[in-house]
């Protein structure tokens, strides 16, 4: 299907609005690193929420999430459902911490907490690992799903939509800085919402689909309608809810809800104005994201199973496409043929944006990995603002040429990304526990790492070779998760210290619950050193973390049930989700946070 050129404008308008903002801002960007990197850590709760959704959109998302409901039924995306659990101890427990520790980037917490050349190695190695190699990664399989989006929507060849959204990522990126990032993630996840639900309400109506009462009554899609797995079938709810909720959500590193806060949801923390700020903003995040968005891809994905029932309806239909690149997640943008002109250039332009909205977070978070904690740290250490600047934008582009790059050469998830994704896998524990247990320190850090990917490098490449005692991959999460986890816990106990000073800093900056930390209290006053003991509001802070799953995934069911015609179960959930706000706004102004330093 061609676009017309009321969709051609559209698309085009947008690239103009992203090109303004980024030569708007780019003046007062280029100041100093932290203006370039954390926009002069004056940014207010609902830009930086809306930002942290607008990242979290990737132009696969949507595929994805259709991918899961066609092969495995709605029930499937507890996969990353169950991640709430992390987003929300991030906004309890750990925002206000991140945003105490007054630092550019989350990588700098290393020798902010440990001490040695344990921790300047991990500083340095983890800067190159996540500013580079993983987010080249990263920005190559976002731009592997834009070269699909191209083929099917736009009708052009992939590499011209790479280099023309490329090229407009990397300008407002490069002269902007984070603060363009931010306002134009604003203007995204406006565009987004108003084209996913306008396109889910036309696609519904298409006369295939007749409308949501004839989906759900199609003997194709009833039984892809279940909230949850068949809880009598241990082979459906132990891999699809089980484990998620269990294990994965704490022992996984995953983009966007890594245990503890980390990565581009640290950064907008740090961005943020003081604490309030960056607890508001994280939470406003998982509210959207886990609650608000799903609700029009997972109808879209039920109609495609009426409009394409088969892969071979989807070849059929897009006889151009490769055979590689066939899968039940291009049956997404297949659907989006259907829109009429005009709301088809909305779409297509919101999931352009989504596209430049990930790789220009990216490819800004790398950099500050790249310049802080490596060029700066290690290479010149006495390097201007105006150098460091210059430096930030060389890497951004570099970053930007190398992520292209990669997606060009891509055919699908190679094994290889996936043993990147896995090089975390069981150390989340650590992320959780390093601000609660002084006795944590940078070589166990080192070795739950090295431990996770033997680990996972066996179970990855060697396992299923042996024949020995076969594996789903739900039990190798689990052995996998159990065996990281005991390594670097008899590690704490048999490695060296963090140094006394260092641990002092860091509780007397940090301020967390004082009960991990008595240890270092004792040593300090029996030095003569005033350090207070902090009680802390962990208690507080968990069954806030409760209530507000319970908060998200209620109104998340609600949704689901009200739009399913189902009123008991739909009047429950949203008395669930009533009953926790109602909760979480009374007890707001009683979780302590103290004035952030600028």
């Amino acid at each position: 299907m061609n676009l017309t050129t009321l969709d051609w404008s559209i698309i085009g308008a947008y690239f103009i609005f992203a090109l303004a903002i980024g030569i708007g801002v780019s003046r007062s960007a280029g100041k100093n690193l932290q203006e370039f990197f954390l926009s002069g850590r004056n940014m207010p709760w609902w830009l930086l929420g809306v930002s942290m959704v607008a990242t979290t959109f990737s132009s696969d998302t949507p595929n994805l999430v259709t991918g899961f409901v066609r092969e495995d039924g709605v029930a499937k995306n507890w996969s990353w459902w169950a991640f709430l659990l992390t987003g929300m101890l991030t906004v309890f427990v750990y925002a206000k911490l991140w945003r105490r520790a007054n630092i550019l980037t989350d990588i700098e917490f290393y020798e902010l907490r440990y001490s040695g050349w344990a921790a300047a190695f991990l500083r340095g190695f983890r800067a190159l690992y996540l500013g580079l190699i993983f987010n080249v990664m990263v920005m190559g399989a976002v731009s592997l799903a834009a070269i699909k989006f191209g083929e099917i929507i736009l009708g052009i060849p992939g590499w011209q939509t790479l280099l023309i959204a490329g090229s407009i990522t990397l300008a407002y990126s490069a002269f902007g800085g984070l603060k363009a990032v931010i306002v134009t993630d604003f203007v995204l996840f406006v565009l987004a919402m108003i084209g996913s639900v306008w396109a889910c309400v036309y696609l519904l109506g298409l006369p295939e689909v007749g409308g949501l009462t004839k989906l759900l009554q199609h003997p194709e899609v009833q039984d892809k309608l279940s909230l949850a797995p068949d809880l009598t079938d241990p082979e459906q709810w132990v891999p699809l809810l089980f484990i998620p909720l269990a294990v994965q959500w704490w022992a996984s590193y995953y983009p966007g809800a890594e245990p503890g806060g980390g990565g581009y949801i640290a950064q907008r923390m740090f961005s943020a104005k003081d604490e309030k700020q960056a607890i508001g903003a994280t939470l406003f995040f998982n509210v959207a994201h886990y609650a608000l968005r799903p609700w029009p891809w997972i109808l879209i994905g039920l109609a495609s199973i009426v409009v394409f029932p088969t892969l071979a309806d989807i070849q059929e239909a897009f006889p151009t496409l490769s055979a590689s690149k066939l899968g039940h997640d291009v049956a997404y943008p297949a659907m989006l043929t259907k829109l009429p002109s005009g709301l088809l250039g909305l779409v297509a332009a919101s999931l352009i944006a989504a596209f430049m909205s990930t790789m220009s977070t990216q490819i800004n978070l790398g950099a500050s990995y790249l310049v802080n904690d490596f060029y700066q740290r290690f290479l010149k250490p006495d390097a201007t603002q105006k150098e460091l600047v210059r430096a930030g934008r060389l890497f951004t582009i570099v970053s930007m040429v190398l992520g292209i790059g990669l997606g060009l050469l891509l055919k699908d998830a190679t094994q290889a990304f996936n043993l990147l994704l896995l090089l975390g896998s069981g150390t989340g524990l650590i992320f959780i526990l390093r601000w609660f247990w002084w006795r944590i320190n940078a070589l166990t850090e080192i070795i739950a790492m090295v431990a996770s990917l033997i680990i996972a490098s066996y179970f990855t490449f060697v396992h299923d070779k042996t024949g020995f005692l076969p594996m789903e991959d739900w039990e190798k999460i689990i052995v996998g998760a159990v065996l990281t986890t005991t390594i670097w816990i008899i590690s704490v106990f048999v490695t060296p210290h963090t140094k006394q000073e260092t641990l002092v800093a860091f509780y007397r900056r940090i301020r967390p619950a004082a009960l991990g930390w008595k240890p270092v209290i004792d040593r300090a006053h029996a030095e003569g050193i005033e350090l207070d003991p902090e009680p802390g509001q962990l208690p507080l802070e968990i069954a806030c973390m409760v209530i507000g799953c319970l908060t998200v995934y209620g109104t998340l069911f609600a949704m689901g049930y009200w739009l399913y015609g189902q009123t008991g179960p739909a009047v429950a959930s949203t008395l669930v989700a009533l009953g926790g706000a109602y909760f979480l706004f009374r007890v707001w102004d009683k979780l302590k946070t103290q004035k952030a330093e600028a």
